[in-house]
C-alpha cells in the first residue's frame, strides 16, 4: 500500500488535460522509453513501498529516472526510487517500475495510471504489481506475502474517463480484475518454492493516515483481508486497455487496533525488506515461466 510518509520533496506534474494531450504524452514518454532501453517489453511490473529488491535482478538494465521524461510525475515518498528499469528477467524483456505516484500526493488519477498506459504502450501485456500492506486477517502475519483475488476500492476517485482513452474500454468489466492463469502459475511458483501464498482481497483507502480500528474492523466486515493505499487505479487502467494483470502483497504490519502497540514506521520498513527478498525470488522464477506471446484479454490494446 506503500505506507511511507510524504518527504516534502518537489514531485512534479504531468500534463495530461484533455484526451490529445494526455495520449500525446503517453507516446511522447514510451517513445524516450524506447529509445533509452531498445526493448519491447511484455511484462510491466510495479514495485511498491520498501520493494524494490526485483529492480537488482534485472540483466542488462537500463535505468532512466522518471525526471529524464519531460513533464513526467515524480514520486515523493520515501520508499520508492523514482525511475523505469527496462531489461530481461529470465530472458524476458520487462519494465520495472521502482516506485509509483499516490493519490494522497495530490495527485490526478490520471498521473497516477500513466505509466501503466505508457508500458502499455512500450508493448507490455501483462501488469505484474506489487505493494505494502497492513494485515486484517488473522493467518496474514506481517512479512508473509498474499496473492490478491479481488479488491475492494474505497478511494471515492474515479480513475477512468469517458471518452476514453483510445483502445480502453469505457465502462470495463472488473468480474476477474485479477488474472486466473497468472495466479495459478504464482500458486505453482510458490509451492515449489514451498512458501505460503494465501489468497486475500485487497481494500484500497486513500491514505495517507493508517486507518483507525473502527475503519479496520468495517474493512472486515466488508470482506477485505489486507489493507494498502494503492494499486486499484493502475489496475481498473490496466484492465481497460485489455491487459493481463497479477497482484501480489507483502504485509509489512498488522492492520489498526489489531498489533499491540502503535504502528511502526522502522517495523513496516523491516518488514518490507524481509519479505520483498521472498517476493524477487518468486518474480523472477515467474517472469522466467511465463508462456511467450500470452495474448491480453478483455478490450483491445492501444498499440
Amino acid at each position: 500500500m506503500d505506507r511511507r510518509i510524504h518527504d516534502g520533496r518537489d514531485r512534479g506534474s504531468a500534463d495530461l488535460t484533455g484526451r490529445s494531450g494526455r495520449g500525446g504524452r503517453i507516446r511522447d514518454w514510451a517513445r524516450i522509453l524506447g529509445e533509452e532501453g531498445g526493448l519491447s517489453p511484455a511484462v510491466h511490473l510495479v514495485l511498491g513501498s520498501g520493494l524494490g529488491e526485483m529492480a537488482r535482478v534485472v540483466s542488462d538494465p537500463t535505468r532512466v529516472p522518471f525526471g529524464r521524461l519531460p513533464g513526467f510525475v515524480r514520486t515523493s515518498v520515501e520508499g520508492h526510487d523514482g525511475c523505469f528499469v527496462l531489461g530481461r528477467v529470465g530472458g524476458v524483456e520487462v519494465l520495472v517500475q521502482s516506485g509509483r505516484l499516490h493519490l494522497y500526493e495530490g495527485a490526478e488519477p490520471d498521473a497516477v495510471a500513466a505509466p501503466v498506459r505508457v508500458g502499455r504502450r512500450l508493448g507490455a501485456e501483462m501488469l505484474i504489481v506489487t505493494n505494502a500492506v497492513g494485515g486484517i486477517r488473522c493467518d496474514l502475519h506481517p512479512g508473509g506475502i498474499v496473492l490478491v483475488e479481488d479488491h475492494l476500492n474505497l478511494m471515492f476517485r474515479p480513475v477512468l474517463t469517458v471518452p476514453p482513452l483510445e483502445g480502453e474500454a469505457p465502462f470495463p468489466d472488473l468480474g476477474r480484475p485479477y488474472d486466473p492463469g497468472l495466479m495459478a502459475l504464482a500458486k505453482s511458483i510458490a509451492r515449489e518454492m514451498d512458501i505460503e501464498l494465501p489468497l486475500g482481497v485487497y481494500g484500497a483507502v486513500a491514505g495517507p493516515s493508517f486507518e483507525t480500528p473502527a475503519e479496520v474492523r468495517a474493512l472486515a466486515a466488508a470482506g477485505a483481508d489486507v489493507v494498502g493505499m494503492s494499486t486499484v487505479p493502475e489496475v481498473t487502467v490496466a484492465r481497460a486497455g485489455g491487459q493481463r494483470v497479477l497482484a501480489l502483497s507483502v504485509v509489512t504490519n498488522w492492520a489498526a487496533g489489531l498489533a499491540v502497540g502503535p504502528i511502526s514506521h522502522a517495523d513496516t520498513l523491516h518488514h518490507a525488506e524481509e519479505g520483498g527478498r521472498v517476493l524477487a525470488t518468486l518474480l523472477t522464477r515467474l517472469v522466467g515461466a511465463l508462456p511467450a506471446g500470452a495474448p491480453a484479454t478483455g478490450a483491445e490494446r492501444s498499440g
